[in-house]
């Protein structure tokens, strides 16, 4: 528990909302409940271990505080998720219902352990340990399997190091809920390249298998878009953008935007984790991303 003024409002709420729910809770010394209800949050605080973050603000004392956030009786509690105001009560509030409260906004202790695992598998990548960082994401999937970034994370990593049938296997609880997510469905996409190309009717195709049909129709688009699937299959991102271009450049609509939907599911393959940067900032984007988002707007909108 802290005590906030207007001196470190900022940083003691605000600023700690971006990366922990933070409980204000407003009370005044001569407030008879107020005295009932603070040992109460104060004990949960303790027993959510981390799960959340209370603050106390006098509100006799830091008026201009109170008037921000209208406060015309306490206790009165607000609870601030990612600098905004989320939800609230006034009254003191008996046990079981202040943990009801929690419980509806807070993270369960599986989807923090698993965020957790999930920080320290990108970190893990970022210094080039791919089987810490499979260990750490195969955990986080199994300790919140309704996480779907981690999963996201997973099976992509399992594309990448080329264990295709592992990935499938990791993407089949979701697979219903491709078609209604960018992120999965890019999964889908990927996985469906690599599908197109080791079933390829004639055999494994090749570079020149697809060079040799379009140099003799600049306008076969089925032979541009296996050429797509092709590079995209290899993992080589940008040049298998650079061909699904050839495409909406002659023809956005083809096959109900094949092209277009291959591209942006590069997009979000390719895309990076967002790096921590200081509060408010609003991180760099990856520049091949921000050069390819550029290049379709363009086209897409020409």
């Amino acid at each position: 528990m802290m005590d906030v003024t207007v001196e470190n409002f900022e940083a003691e709420v605000i600023a700690a909302s971006m990366q922990v729910p933070v409980l204000v809770d407003f009370w005044a010394p001569w407030c008879g409940p107020c005295k009932t209800l603070g040992p109460l949050l104060e004990k949960l605080e303790t027993e959510y271990a981390g799960r959340f973050k209370l603050v106390k603000i006098d509100s006799d004392q830091e008026q201009q505080l109170a008037a921000m956030f209208g406060i015309r009786s306490i206790p009165t509690c607000i609870l601030m998720m990612n600098g905004q105001p989320v939800d609230g009560f006034m009254g003191a509030q008996p046990e079981g219902q202040l943990r009801a409260f929690l419980d509806k906004h807070l993270p369960s202790p599986e989807e923090l352990q698993a965020q957790a695992e999930e920080d320290l598998a990108q970190e893990a990548l970022a210094s080039g340990d791919t089987d810490d960082a499979l260990e750490k994401l195969q955990h986080a999937v199994a300790t919140d399997p309704a996480n779907d970034d981690a999963r996201f994370d997973y099976v992509r990593l399992l594309l990448q190091l080329g264990r295709t049938d592992d990935a499938k296997v990791a993407f089949a609880p979701v697979i219903a809920k491709a078609e209604g997510s960018r992120r999965l469905g890019a999964l889908k996409v990927w996985m469906d390249a690599i599908d197109f190309v080791a079933n390829y009717p004639a055999g494994m195709p090749s570079e020149a298998d697809f060079d040799a049909k379009i140099a003799a129709d600049r306008r076969d688009f089925e032979a541009r878009f296996g050429r797509a699937r092709w590079l995209l299959a290899g993992q080589r991102w940008t040049e298998a953008m650079d061909e699904l271009l050839e495409i909406l450049m002659r023809d956005k609509a083809w096959e109900d935007g094949a092209a277009r939907k291959a591209y942006v599911a590069i997009l979000e393959i390719i895309e990076p984790p967002k790096p921590k940067v200081a509060d408010g900032q609003i991180p760099p984007e990856d520049p091949t991303v921000a050069s390819y988002r550029r290049r379709l707007s363009s086209v897409v909108l020409s």
